[in-house]
């Protein structure tokens, strides 16, 4: 399926993404589209590497330090790009979850926060929109997405605890601004949900958000929500009377409702398998947590469902999965309480996201002196790290369709095909290629590429079209 957003060459990309940045001088809006084709046809480069003129690392360098030129005022276009996207009929999943960027404190950068060991550096929050289709009860793979863009990013620089507060002043540590507070103003940011029955957004993310403020500013938003819990809630009643139980005792109390595969990633120290696993349901009243100095149990309880995904038969030596996730819709079926185990592993995706915004394109590597100038170039190639990901995951959602609809133009399809001599029908066919051309060995046992070897591929491609290109428009070359 082609992903109009991101099925693009570097230049038409460039210009759909910035070239409608809320930057006052056309001279700077011009050059955001410039900065933003030399990272997306030069993905892991340094800033001095992006550009074959001098003129133009230094106006790369100028326009970061510029007081305009904020993630904001950057990535304005694309935002725009991808609310008009997930206000259109479907289902929309944005995941979100923090991810820190460290740098050496033997070079301090103002503004940066203190963060562990002998490192400054900031926690970037990110909300992911992706599109999100009707799983099949059989599969065993994570289901696949159609990958959309920012809907919201928040640059936190740490502020160290004051030194006259003392480790248990809760009353303290609720005055100023704490970590927490992260995914509440994501929900503000990204405001209200269509008030439609054929388009939703479902916020997706790990136990950092089991917050009672930010479940509540989901439902204030009108945004469903998939959270794995963290906490061990206590529960109440339809009368608001506190239960001798509490939440996990409550989850893992309640039958299977069936069974299915599902295939895990590779994690530190465990190996990629297939899981079997269970799914159940049940319907719960969490207790209301204090707020604005009323004492806890005083408010409204949350209302909410929790499906539990665990694996009751866990291999020798393998630690069994358990998922406990909050979610705002009712479940009365296997299917539907699948569907929500199944929204909730595709998270992975942020994390993902996170790796190619560090490793496809270096951004703790910069070398900027300042805050606010780290924080201007991130905002380019977290933008670019989406058309990254869009590459390995826009090939799972119909890899059968017509080559086309790979997002190759109809000249990069006949240099992909002629340099790898192999017939490119589908998108499967051309993902295969793209891959093979980044390294990776196209054998059965290897799985479809990753999204490191389909850009090394797109790079080298890239490189090759624009020879013939240039080869077209000179006729010296007699082509």
């Amino acid at each position: 399926m082609n992903n109009a957003l991101h099925a693009l060459n570097p230049q038409d990309w460039a210009a759909l993404h910035f070239g409608q940045t809320q930057l006052k001088d056309r001279r700077r809006q011009a050059r955001a589209q410039t900065i933003a084709e030399a990272l997306v046809s030069n993905p892991g480069l340094s800033i001095p590497q992006l550009f074959t003129r001098t003129y133009d690392v230094k106006a790369a360098y100028s326009f970061f330090d510029h007081q305009e030129a904020t993630p904001e005022n950057i990535q304005a276009t694309h935002k725009n790009r991808v609310f008009e996207r997930i206000n259109q009929p479907g289902t929309y999943l944005l995941i979100e979850d923090g991810s820190e960027f460290n740098w050496s404190d033997k070079t301090k950068r103002s503004g940066l926060g203190a963060m562990h060991k002998n490192y400054q550096g900031f926690i970037l929050q990110t909300s992911l929109a992706v599109e999100w289709f009707k799983p099949e009860v059989n599969q065993s793979k994570r289901s696949p997405t159609q990958i959309i863009g920012i809907t919201h990013q928040e640059y936190y620089a740490r502020v160290p605890k004051p030194e006259n507060e003392a480790n248990q002043d809760s009353k303290k540590r609720k005055s100023r601004a704490r970590e927490s507070q992260l995914w509440e103003r994501s929900s503000n940011k990204i405001g209200k949900a269509p008030n439609q029955n054929n388009i939703r957004w479902v916020r997706v993310a790990d136990r950092g958000a089991d917050i009672e403020f930010f479940l509540r500013s989901c439902i204030n938003q009108n945004h469903g929500f998939v959270v794995r819990a963290a906490q061990n809630r206590c529960l109440v009643d339809e009368n608001n009377k506190s239960l001798d139980t509490k939440l996990f005792e409550v989850t893992r109390n309640q039958l299977s409702l069936g069974e299915f595969n599902l295939e895990l990633r590779s994690r530190p120290e465990q190996a990629a398998r297939i899981a079997r696993l269970s799914v159940s349901a049940t319907t719960v009243n969490l207790r209301s947590s204090y707020d604005e100095g009323k004492p806890a149990g005083s408010q409204a309880a949350l209302s909410c469902s929790v499906v539990r995904v665990w694996e009751a038969n866990p291999e020798a030596g393998v630690e069994g999965l358990e998922w406990i996730l909050l979610c705002d819709t009712k479940i009365e079926s296997f299917e539907e309480a699948l569907e929500i185990g199944l929204q909730y592993a595709a998270r992975w995706l942020i994390e993902e996201y996170h790796k190619c915004l560090k490793t496809g394109l270096g951004a703790d590597d910069l070398q900027l002196e300042t805050a606010a100038r780290l924080y201007a170039a991130i905002s380019f190639m977290a933008v670019v790290a989406v058309k990254l990901l869009s590459l390995k995951e826009g090939s799972r959602v119909s890899p059968e369709a017509a080559a086309r609809e790979s997002g190759l133009d109809e000249l990069e399809l006949l240099v992909l095909s002629l340099t790898l001599k192999r017939e490119l029908r589908s998108v499967k066919d051309v993902t295969l290629a793209l891959g093979r051309l980044g390294g990776h060995m196209n054998r059965k046992s290897d799985g479809m590429p990753g999204w490191q070897s389909l850009w090394v591929g797109m790079k080298k491609l890239q490189m090759m079209v624009d020879g013939v290109r240039l080869a077209k428009q000179n006729r010296s070359f007699g082509v």
